[in-house]
């Protein structure tokens, strides 16, 4: 995300906090402004996801999603009351994690709520790590629905894995995943994209979504069809790169990503920590 789009959104967010007693909160009104929903009961659908979410973790709904009314203009002189909510800190970053991470907006303020300083690097930080955790999770996706769909078309789980080498070794000009395990200093059991940087992971999935269409659409069946689909998507995704001046097979390797899951549950802890102490102010 560009750095002059996360001052602006920062700023945003910030504009539009509330203050109770050092306690910061949202009106879900604005709220839905700052998320990009244009209607009220989609943004409802959502905050009842974050709301089970919150009671699934052990906490109080009504701490953090306590109920209001506000007064509003319907004509010159005329009002009515409609509905809303003051929300937490972690109120708003549950309400973000079940919204659309590709929504700037979303992935924005997944990292916002979450990061409990106002430094931007800190949030530009966070921002990047969701960004590629995100991206791992989509590849996992694809790559759980091309397993699938091979499986319906004659190919067992050790074809799924020599397919899927193929395409690596097409994406990485000829190296294989092993060979680039051995590159990146990566375990042999572990998988290899849990070490990649977010650009490598998305041309991953990007290649596998495309196999998944071609092999719906076209009807493929067997091995040998399916690989060269998945080989010719990754050789096409890899052009696309090369052209950028990208080489997938040169990038450094990243931080292992279950380490960064594990960091990501503890500042979810951390967040709602901080809020269970300081919330019940805002219902006083």
């Amino acid at each position: 995300m560009d750095k002059q789009i996360i001052t602006k959104l920062q700023k945003t967010f910030e504009d539009y906090a509330y203050n109770a007693d050092s306690v910061e909160f949202w009106y879900a009104r604005d709220l839905q402004m700052l998320l990009g929903y244009d209607k009220w009961e989609n943004l409802v659908k959502v905050i009842e996801k974050a709301r089970i979410a919150c009671k699934n973790s052990g906490h109080n709904t009504a701490d953090h999603f306590p109920g209001t009314r506000k007064k509003v203009k319907i004509g010159s002189e005329a009002e009515r009351e409609i509905e809303d909510f003051m929300l937490t800190r972690y109120a708003c970053y549950l309400i973000a994690q079940n919204g659309d991470p590709k929504k700037e907006e979303i992935a924005f303020a997944q990292s916002y709520f979450a990061v409990q300083t106002r430094k931007q690097e800190l949030i530009e930080q966070r921002i990047a790590l969701v960004e590629r955790l995100n991206a791992r999770k989509n590849l996992v996706d694809s790559e759980t629905e091309l397993s699938k769909l091979i499986y319906e078309r004659g190919v067992d789980d050790a074809g799924f894995a020599r397919i899927r080498s193929k395409g690596d070794e097409a994406l990485f000009g000829g190296i294989t995943t092993s060979q680039m395990k051995n590159k990146l200093r990566v375990p042999q059991s572990r998988p290899l994209a849990d070490f990649l940087p977010t650009i490598t992971i998305t041309a991953k999935n990007l290649a596998t979504e495309i196999t998944n269409f071609n092999v719906k659409r076209e009807n493929l069946l067997g091995e040998n069809k399916i690989t060269k689909e998945h080989v010719k998507n990754n050789a096409d995704i890899r052009g696309l790169l090369s052209k950028s001046g990208i080489k997938p097979e040169n990038l450094p390797p990243q931080e292992d990503l279950k380490k960064i899951e594990r960091k990501v549950k503890a500042d979810e802890k951390a967040i709602a920590k901080l809020s269970r102490r300081r919330n019940h102010k805002i219902r006083q």
